[in-house]
């Protein structure tokens, strides 16, 4: 039986027709390629070997999805240096446009001009911003994104944030800096990426005081990341408590593993099969409006 099969017994088995993905990574192919040979050359945030599971061209990724029964997925890309992330955003505008099954997606970085292009991405239809602290080596509290935050929060979009500090912990990575942000701007909509790796529970109790911040389960359970960075097990009864903000992130194409394995990662620590439906499903459909 193939992946494709496999992943339709799944959704079979909980009773999920679509799936929403928040977290899967579109760019432009000078990007994803320099991305890739990152990975296989297990630079120094990875620290290991991380095979790309679906070295594919963008069609066929984007078919991959598709024959998954992603319904909805995201373009996540992310500057690591000035004068890039605007640049990233108008080929995301046009990705999305091409692309009617992908959430329009849109990023930014510290610099000047930063809440301008930021306010262009809101007006030209992005829908979820991508901030990558780890790569982008910056803290959330940098003066020159305090218009940014600003804007995202009176918009109400969602924001997936990598800051933990898994795989490997950056300048401005951890729970501290996210707790600040959040305490400036208690209405923003954050997505923590990776359900915060490995700083889960402290992740955890930020959603327990702010109603709008959620978590991906990108590479979360998996055994991948399990043999180093396991879940507590003290914190399982808290993914049932905290249900209805909890959503499915992959990380695919860049993914050391199939995407079925993402799947059963999430089955393997759910509940109950309500839980898989929200968290795969319907917790998205609520956040992003989708039907």
């Amino acid at each position: 039986m193939n992946e494709i099969e496999q992943i339709a017994q799944f959704r079979r088995r909980h009773g999920i027709d679509e799936l929403i993905d928040v977290h899967t990574h579109f760019m432009p192919k000078n990007v994803m390629d320099k991305v890739w040979e990152y990975f296989d050359t297990a630079g120094p945030l990875v620290g290991r070997t991380w095979p790309i599971t679906y070295r594919h061209t963008e069609e066929e990724r984007v078919e991959r999805l598709r024959a998954f029964g992603v319904r909805y997925f995201t373009s996540m890309l992310y500057p690591h240096r000035p004068e890039m992330a605007a640049w990233l955003n108008a080929w995301s505008a046009d990705f999305a446009a091409r692309t009617p099954d992908c959430l329009h997606t849109a990023t930014f970085y510290p610099e000047a001009g930063a809440a301008s292009y930021v306010s262009d991405a809101i007006s030209s239809g992005a829908v979820v911003f991508k901030s990558h602290i780890q790569v982008g080596d910056y803290t959330p509290l940098d003066p020159q994104l305090k218009d940014v935050w600003g804007l995202l929060e009176d918009a109400g979009l969602p924001i997936v944030v990598h800051c933990g500090s898994g795989p490997a912990p950056g300048t401005h990575t951890g729970p501290g800096p996210m707790a600040e942000l959040m305490r400036r701007y208690p209405n923003l909509t954050v997505i923590v990426a990776h359900m915060g790796m490995p700083e889960y529970e402290a992740f955890l109790d930020l959603a327990d005081e702010y109603p709008r911040v959620y978590l991906d389960t990108t590479m979360a359970f998996t055994d991948f990341v399990e043999a180093d960075m396991p879940f507590p097990e003290a914190a399982l009864p808290r993914l049932d408590a905290l249900r209805s903000r909890i959503l499915l992130g992959s990380d695919f194409p860049n993914i050391p593993y199939g995407y079925l394995h993402q799947l059963e990662a999430v089955e393997r620590f759910a509940p109950d099969s309500a839980w898989v439906r929200e968290v795969c499903h319907h917790n998205a459909a609520a956040l992003f409006g989708l039907g």
